[in-house]
């Protein structure tokens, strides 16, 4: 949509607020089915942050199978809204949170949850005695690269290879309780760094040079450790890989039997810079001017919703429409306030909406109870997020 629509379509709307472009979703998701291939898509939910987002795009196709939640406390709150096959990706052994989705299960909800640490188990295993229930869990494999000099991923799981995930499924199988489930890969890496970096070309060079030398190496490591662990005579249900970024890589894996994904639905910022694919900008939200300090700055009010990671510019939301629109380099966005510069040919006044984009997809959602619903430049409804729900899971 143009400014022009997108502001029209917004008239009489309460500012600021988060919106989602179904068309555009619907386009991402389409993208996504296409990258992965013939491999379903379980659909990581801190990107989406919504239940009915998530229901939304699972009736879109049926390669999306399941939820790849980030709290166990959140599985439960999907499950009792109906949702099916729940991993959580992160481990917890918050008691609360484990008798909350423990209960779940006792009540016929399908949820795994996430271990790296034999020392994890003893929580887990306490939680499903007190709900007398067998609980499924999963093992969270490392795929980060050790380079000389650089640890070339995240800081997520200590199992890195065959003897450590062999031992914890082991030690899952020899806890009252718990029942070894799956696997989840997740090359952080090749997923979830852009291969151009605006502005940065030697940067993108090296983050391109790092992604050739690492993919066959994890790729290689995630498929000894699945036979391993197989060989050793432990099922796993499942093997979960990738992420937006690497959809088209993993998915040639013969150890993945599914893939993740949720930002390249939403589209943000952090996702324009793959070789690959280019997300459409599904979802943004609106702050209204409220004043002029000069003729070539427009002041809005909020904005200061900046993305987790490590500071930098690009955690900062990006002014998206009227084309044009920029922050000012020693504001940025303000916490109630953020100054915008244009000298565009759209005629601004006070009252009207300044259209951003956020860095990080779900962590928009976080800051709106709700999301209000656009298609063919109309409102068409409005859903609330998961603070709407009056949750917070972390």
């Amino acid at each position: 949509m143009t400014y022009a629509e997108l502001r029209a379509a917004l008239r009489h709307e309460h500012l600021p607020l988060a919106y989602c472009d179904l068309d555009l979703l619907a386009a991402n998701a389409r993208s996504l089915v296409e990258r992965a291939g013939s491999l379903p898509i379980r659909i990581a939910s801190k990107s989406v942050r919504c239940r009915e987002i998530l229901r939304r795009v699972q009736a879109l196709s049926p390669v999306f199978q399941g939820i790849l939640c980030y709290s166990a406390g959140e599985a439960a709150h999907l499950a009792a809204d109906g949702f099916k096959d729940l991993v959580v990706a992160y481990p917890t052994v918050d008691r609360h949170d484990l008798d909350l989705a423990c209960t779940a299960i006792a009540g016929g909800a399908e949820i795994c949850l996430m271990v790296d640490d034999p020392a994890q188990l003893p929580f887990l295993s306490e939680a499903a005695g007190r709900a007398a229930v067998t609980l499924p869990v999963a093992i969270d494999l490392d795929m980060s690269s050790t380079l000389p000099g650089l640890h070339f991923g995240v800081r997520r799981s200590p199992v890195v290879a065959v003897d450590g995930a062999v031992a914890l499924a082991d030690a899952i199988a020899g806890t009252a309780h718990l029942r070894l489930d799956g696997l989840m890969g997740y090359e952080a890496q090749l997923a979830g760094l852009q291969d151009l970096v605006p502005g940065q070309r030697l940067k993108s060079a090296a983050v391109r040079a790092l992604k050739r030398r690492s993919q066959p190496e994890v790729f290689a490591r995630r498929a000894a450790v699945v036979a391993a662990i197989k060989a050793r005579g432990h099922a796993l249900r499942f093997v979960n890989g990738g992420g937006t970024g690497s959809l088209d890589l993993t998915r040639t894996d013969p150890s993945v039997t599914e893939l993740a994904a949720g930002s390249g639905l939403y589209g943000p910022t952090l996702f324009d810079g793959y070789d690959s694919f280019r997300p459409q900008p599904a979802a943004g939200f609106a702050l209204p001017i409220v004043r002029r300090p000069t003729p070539a700055i427009y002041t809005c009010f909020g904005g200061g919703y900046i993305a987790s990671g490590s500071p930098g510019r690009d955690r900062q939301p990006t002014p998206y429409l009227p084309a044009g629109a920029g922050l000012l380099a020693n504001e940025g966005c303000g916490e109630v306030q953020t100054p915008v510069t244009y000298s565009g040919p759209e005629i601004l006044g006070i009252g009207d909406p300044i259209f951003f984009r956020h860095a990080k997809a779900g962590e928009l959602c976080e800051h709106f109870p709700e999301l209000v619903l656009l298609a063919g430049a109309a409102v068409v409804g409005r859903v609330p997020t998961y603070r709407g729900d009056g949750c917070c899971f972390v």
